[in-house]
């Protein structure tokens, strides 16, 4: 079949990539833009963004989806609710501080988490890509992982609409790929399973069922990396917090 040449006389500019306005412009040093009440601000202004390049421990894609069953419900839909109540769906324990702006391209959201052992963590994510139907954080240096984790909502089966978190990840440094080992994929299992859960009861599924995958797509760990260790939010916050003390006297003294 030829395709007709299109008539000289009609004017068709090259439009621009469908999605070049979903994208992040700006992947440097991130900025919080402003403080958020009630957060603990740490290991996000300034940072650099890690990938799963950046990462020490073993590479893995983990996959987290809930069938909406039951539900005539759009994928926009899905996502909407999911962007205007982010936090809402997250487990008791993790906090999780929207940007003003809300979750758009190049926006830095804040995470305030509760660790084994009674330890804080303050970290964060940059908004790497957002459309209608999906959006995808991407971790600062010095998160217990190095990666992406995206969001989406799409057509599972015939007329069942589904949610889904899929996370590729590395852990940052030694420290954090032996908590991984220990507690920390079983956490992150039942945090994003507990997350679809939420979600889908939000919108009205009863009893939904989400599902766990994870694949180790690369056994081998970057000890060239191991230098991670330094940014180690867990142990920043730890530090911080326990200096709380002396930066009160220090305040009462410059009075």
């Amino acid at each position: 079949m030829t395709i007709p040449p299109v008539p000289p006389e009609q004017d068709h500019p090259i439009p621009a990539h469908r999605d070049a306005d979903s994208w992040a412009t700006h992947t440097g040093p991130l900025s919080v833009g402003g403080a958020v009440e009630g957060a603990i601000n740490l290991n996000v202004e300034g940072r650099e963004l890690a990938g799963p390049l950046q990462g020490f421990g073993k590479l893995w894609q983990k996959t987290y989806e809930v069938e909406l069953t039951g539900l005539a419900v759009a994928p926009e839909h899905v996502i909407a609710e999911w962007k205007a109540r982010y936090g809402e769906f997250w487990p008791e324990g993790n906090r999780f501080f929207a940007p003003l702006a809300g979750i758009s391209p190049g926006e830095v959201g804040l995470i305030n988490a509760d660790m084994p052992g009674g330890l804080k963590m303050s970290t964060g994510v940059m908004v790497l890509y957002a459309d209608d139907v999906s959006f995808t954080y991407m971790t600062p240096m010095g998160h217990p992982f190095a990666g992406w984790i995206t969001f989406s909502s799409q057509e599972a089966t015939p007329g069942v609409t589904s949610a889904r978190v899929e996370v590729l990840m590395r852990a940052t440094n030694p420290i954090s790929e032996l908590g991984l080992m220990v507690y920390g994929h079983r956490a992150e299992d039942a945090m994003w399973a507990a997350t679809l859960r939420n979600l889908a009861t939000h919108l009205g599924v009863a009893d939904p069922e989400p599902s766990t995958a994870a694949v180790c797509v690369d056994p081998k760990r970057q000890w060239k990396r191991i230098s991670n260790l330094r940014h180690d939010a867990v142990l920043h916050t730890t530090l911080y917090l326990l200096a709380t003390p002396f930066r009160a006297l220090r305040r009462l003294w410059s009075r």
